[in-house]
């Protein structure tokens, strides 16, 4: 509980039946207070800016704003709300775009009930807070050794839409990965052709791969 009360929650899901669900589950903890739910990401930063919640909830994949981007405005915004990504997404790009926009906690659809409560608590009180799968696959990335960029003339950001490019990501899913909007993906995807001198996306894809980003095995950023 926090000093005034219950920890007050804003649950985001597109899926009325999963926010049903979590309702019920949280209303046996006794120190956890839903205070309500969001169906869209723009829904969730208009609610969560007029509620104030201790912890916003937040699927990643939503209709319209993205998960993402609905966690990076409603940080931005009100910096002491803690989110708690509740997802089915484990890849990296999903993982590490999450908390680069401010996500405190990331856990899996399917975790227990006592570690979904636990995990509110912790980032209520301004923990970080990640299931064990995920934790499992953060430690491997970091335990990866580092590389020097392979294109030092590409911003961070660049380097990351590449990255996705040489995956085999269209824009939509580059989009969905990073929590920014289609023309932005197309605004860095042709700064991306222009500096590596390149016309289309397969020539691009070649060029990264002899890089050896996008590769198995490969390189990977764990920003990407």
């Amino acid at each position: 509980m926090t000093d005034t009360g219950p920890i007050s929650v804003l649950i985001v899901d597109d899926h009325p039946m999963f926010r049903e669900g979590l309702r019920f589950v949280l209303s046996a903890a006794g120190d956890i207070e839903v205070v309500g739910e969001a169906a869209s990401g723009q829904e969730a930063v208009d609610l969560a800016l007029e509620l104030q919640p201790d912890v916003v909830i937040m699927d990643l994949a939503m209709p319209g704003m993205l998960g993402i981007e609905a966690t990076r405005a409603i940080v931005t915004a009100s910096p002491h709300i803690g989110v708690l990504a509740l997802t089915m997404f484990d890849d990296d790009t999903s993982v590490f775009g999450a908390m680069r926009a401010g996500a405190r906690g990331y856990l899996l659809k399917g975790a227990d009930h006592a570690v979904i409560s636990q995990a509110i608590r912790s980032v209520a009180r301004g923990e970080v807070i990640v299931g064990s799968t995920v934790a499992a696959h953060i430690q491997q990335l970091l335990a990866s050794p580092a590389a020097p960029a392979a294109f030092p003339g590409m911003t961070a950001r660049e380097q990351e839409v590449l990255e996705l490019i040489a995956r085999g990501r269209d824009n939509a899913r580059i989009a969905r990965a990073l929590g920014i909007s289609g023309k932005t993906v197309r605004n860095h995807v042709s700064n991306v052709f222009t500096k590596l001198q390149v016309a289309d996306r397969a020539a691009a894809i070649v060029r990264a791969r002899e890089a050896g980003i996008g590769v198995p095995g490969g390189r990977e950023h764990p920003t990407a």
